[in-house]
């Protein structure tokens, strides 16, 4: 299974397009559509390569994902949590109380836990309530 277009879209949304590096609110380098592997201070990016690097990077995103879940996962819940693992890093994932509760099969349990992750800082950000609210609406919408 592949992340679709949702995901990328989602993603895109929220990270929105910067040609130039800038710290994030977590004061970590961020460029494009929020890579931060490997950008430093002064990088430049076009939005064609920040496309690619995205598609790239969600590939390898997915397959975290898919490694660290133990249950079959629906097309939008791939989707959703893809978008939050690429926003919080594979780390989070594994150590979360989410994919503890995930992996015992209480997927009912995803969307309360993805909406706790809305700091950066120790400071709750509006952006990252919005993004945690799509990302659990996207998670519980039935696929068509």
């Amino acid at each position: 299974m592949n992340v679709s277009q949702k995901c990328v879209d989602l993603i895109k949304h929220f990270e929105g397009f910067e040609d130039t590096a800038y710290l994030c609110p977590a004061n970590v380098w961020t460029i494009g559509y929020g890579r931060t592997r490997n950008v430093k201070e002064g990088d430049r990016i076009t939005e064609p390569q920040a496309e690619r690097d995205l598609l790239e990077e969600l590939e390898e995103f997915k397959h975290q994902v898919l490694n660290s879940v133990k249950v079959e996962l629906t097309q939008n819940e791939l989707d959703a949590l893809t978008s939050w693992t690429y926003n919080l890093g594979v780390g989070n994932l594994n150590s979360s109380t989410l994919l503890k509760k995930l992996n015992t099969g209480n997927k009912g349990e995803v969307p309360t836990e993805m909406l706790r992750w809305n700091k950066a800082g120790g400071k709750v950000l509006a952006g990252l309530t919005k993004r945690r609210e799509a990302e659990a609406e996207l998670w519980a919408k039935e696929v068509a």
